[in-house]
């Protein structure tokens, strides 16, 4: 397949080159306004050459206010969403997966800046919802095969997705929203645009949300700013985007299903109100010899309070905590009558902790709790640019991405002040440890380049191309008492063929299909990735371990009549060089993992969607999706002079529910609107032999709004939204904890009961 791909991008590239312009990420000026009563809400791919849709921000103002992008896409055939919060914004809880590719095997750029693998511990970038505030976005393309050719990212086996803010022409003015909802949830949003259309235009916004977590004690909130401005430079552009986020999260406990079963859905972590309490039990844990600690008050006794029966039911607290900073500036200039150049900056700086109130260390205070971290800090700068040339009938980009990663990742512990007063508090970042386990630097250097051409031949278009990456990163050791690896390791792979082609057949029918290979970076970090093990594993793994790869094959059909959009696809996927953290031994003995490569995964698959307008201002949408990923081979475990092989050949992929089916209708008049949607998932194991697993559910969002035009730039909106309208009791996400062979895991989190939000939005 490499060979073939090689002869045909060069005989095009010598027939004539081209520009992929299907492949090109819009400009600013193309995002939809916010204001548009006419702009397509959802884009089904006309015209491209792979598997692809694009959602308005018409589709992100009908949601709660607030809501993640990533609930927003859910909608989406093979997109699998899962938070445990009623808005998607909940980071230790948000996944998302396409066609059986976890989230840190997908893309997500903004405006083209990477944003890395968006996991929760993420190592090179940040989450969407930490980088732009959802009504500053005005569009989010999902592409479920391997993505655009031009991303900038070296981790997408399976999807990208896309995110691309508004240009300040289409919201010039002063928007207005708040919000008021379940467990005393406000939020408010103010974006202020000025200049002109065609000249110097720019627009800044301020975000601010708080709310009590819809169980337990505890609290969730975010302040972020964003600014953007554009500025024509006689026939070029200098654009630039500067963003600050503050997030401050407490976590909803992980649970097990025999826990849900024993302690129901609304089981939580103690939080700050009951200290006294994860006091006791850290006391009898340490009594009973269940989390190796010293006694400091045999007293206590040896007795679990009843329904508790085990330390880890539940903690003191834990939360996520992170801030970011990132900028960018960019120019797009013609170059004569053919070619355009691009280039962009970007820089980014993160600080984040994660925090656990654990019982499995004692605070030199004699509290039987310490406060642990897991603490990140990102330094990354980069720059990304392309050369376009349109020579016709065919067009031609040749693109380049270098970035430097500095990450330094921590493991800390902080004592608490006494038994009667916790003295700090996890939504606060913490300072004064009393002990560092360990402290890592990376430093990541990433250069990518893709070459891709395009043909149109009329009804037919061709698109082929390629990129290729080097990834290189050493790990130094500030503080290491764990052993953990350090050293480099690097991947390279400069020729990852595309390949694809889209008929238009007439009245609206086209066909497309298409072929792509990429291979996956490995993850630099102390916790995933090569440098999670021993300088003895790492030493005896990085010489032969193998980069994750996959080739995707897509087909399909597209009809658009204007008032029917649908689209049809089938795909074959082969992923090879499975990478899978291996223990070494049992948990308690406390020796290090080893990632190994474990064998291939094939995906087999079709997705359809259907998009229609009725009369009188209705509207439904639908879409289905079917996944069978298996496994193709069985784990071989080798330790301690013992071979262990785990039978997960033909075995369903942890987290991939066969099917989902999402449908929903809708009303729109110049006063009224609503829509109420349907969202089912079915079985997930979260078991890679498949002994475990949650059962499918179906969820029902509603919303209903009404308008009243005061002759303003916008008319003033009032609406109501619910959040699983009947009270559904479910596990939303699954693996919070990471997978195992078998058995029952303290790994799933509950979703969010019926939540009711009511906003107010005004444009000036």
């Amino acid at each position: 397949m490499r060979i073939v791909a090689v002869l045909l991008a060069s005989t095009s590239l010598i027939a004539a080159p081209a520009f992929a312009a299907e492949e090109a990420a819009p400009a600013a000026e193309t995002a939809a306004p916010a204001d548009s009563a006419t702009a397509e809400i959802v884009v089904l791919g006309t015209g491209q050459t792979r598997q692809v849709q694009e959602l308005s921000t018409q589709e992100l103002t009908i949601l709660a206010s607030g809501t993640s992008p990533l609930k927003a896409i859910e909608k989406l055939p093979s997109v699998n969403f899962q938070s445990a919060d009623a808005f998607g914004n909940y980071e230790w809880s948000t996944r998302v997966t396409i066609r059986g590719f976890n989230q840190n095997q997908l893309g997500f750029n903004l405006d083209g800046i990477p944003l890395g693998d968006m996991s929760y511990g993420n190592a090179n970038g940040l989450h969407i919802s930490r980088a732009i505030s959802p009504e500053n976005i005005g569009v989010t393309r999902v592409s479920q095969g391997s993505g655009s050719i031009t991303t900038q990212s070296t981790n997408n086996l399976g999807g990208t997705l896309e995110f691309f803010s508004i240009d300040p022409k289409d919201v010039l003015g002063a928007d207005l929203s708040g919000s008021y909802g379940s467990e005393q949830t406000y939020r408010g949003f103010v974006r202020l645009a000025f200049g002109s259309a065609d000249g110097f235009r720019a627009f800044g916004s301020l975000q601010y949300q708080d709310g009590k977590k819809w169980k337990g004690d505890g609290k969730q909130r975010t302040l972020m700013l964003n600014a953007k401005a554009v500025m024509p430079l006689g026939g070029a552009t200098l654009d630039g985007y500067i963003s600050y986020s503050d997030r401050a999260e407490q976590d909803y406990q992980d649970l097990s299903l025999e826990q849900i079963g024993r302690l129901g859905y609304d089981w939580d972590n103690f939080g700050p109100s009951r200290y006294a309490d994860a006091i006791k039990v850290a006391d009898i844990a340490a009594n009973r010899g269940d989390t190796g600690t010293t006694p400091l008050n045999p007293a206590a006794g040896t007795t679990y309070p009843s329904p508790i029966t085990s330390a880890d039911d539940a903690y003191y607290d834990a939360s996520g905590l992170r801030k970011d900073t990132l900028g960018a500036i960019g120019l797009t200039a013609p170059l004569g009558d053919r070619l355009t150049f691009k280039v962009k900056g970007y820089y980014h700086e993160n600080d984040g902790q994660g925090t656990w109130g654990s019982p499995y260390v004692n605070s030199p205070s004699g509290v039987p709790m310490a406060l642990r971290t897991t603490e990140y800090d990102i330094k990354r700068k980069g720059v990304f640019a392309s050369l376009a040339a349109d020579l016709g009938m065919n067009k031609f980009t040749v693109g380049g991405w270098y970035e430097n990663n500095d990450f330094i990742q921590s493991r800390r512990f902080y004592a608490y002040e006494s038994r009667a007063n916790a003295g700090r508090d996890h939504l606060k970042f913490q300072e004064g440890p009393f002990f560092t386990q360990w402290s890592i630097g990376f430093e990541t250097d990433t250069i990518q380049y893709y070459v891709t051409d395009d043909i149109d031949l009329g009804d037919l278009k061709l698109n082929l191309g390629w990129k290729g990456f080097s990834v290189d990163t050493t790990s130094k050791a500030k503080v290491n008492l764990s052993g953990l690896a350090t050293g480099q390791i690097k991947v390279e792979d400069w020729f990852q063929p595309h390949a694809g082609l889209n008929y238009k057949l007439g009245n609206g029918l086209e066909a497309f299909a298409g072929f792509t290979q990429v291979t996956r970076a490995y993850q630099a970090s102390a916790t995933s990735g090569p440098f999670s093990t021993s300088q003895a594993g790492f030493n005896a793994i990085k010489d032969t371990l193998k980069p994750e790869s996959s080739d995707t094959y897509e087909a399909g059909l597209r009809y658009n009549s204007g008032v029917i959009n649908a689209s049809l696809a089938g795909y074959y996927v082969n992923f090879r060089d499975r990478l899978l953290v291996i223990p070494t031994s049992v948990g308690i003995v406390g020796s290090a993992n080893v990632l190994q490569n474990v064998g291939n995964v094939r995906a087999l698959g079709l997705e359809a969607a259907v998009d229609v307008k009725l009369p009188g201002g209705f509207g439904a949408f639908a879409s289905y999706s079917y996944n069978d990923t298996t496994y193709r081979d069985d784990v071989v475990i080798t330790a301690g002079g013992t071979t262990t092989i785990r039978a997960t050949k033909g075995k369903t992929v942890v987290d991939t529910p066969k099917h989902l089916l999402r449908g929903e209708l809708s009303y729109d008049s110049t006063t009224v609107f609503g829509r109420v949607g349907v969202n089912y998932m079915s079985k997930r194991y979260f078991t890679y032999l498949n002994d475990k697993s949650v059962p499918g559910r179906a969820l029902v969002d509603a919303t209903i709004g009404y308008r009243l035009d005061i002759g303003q730039r916008q008319p003033i909106e009032l609406q109501l939204n619910a959040v699983n309208l009947f009270d559904k009791r479910y596990v939303a996400t699954i693996g919070s904890n990471g997978f195992g062979f078998s058995g029952d895991n303290q790994t799933l989190l509950a979703g969010a009961p019926r939540q009711v939000f009511v906003s107010l939005k005004a444009g000036f």
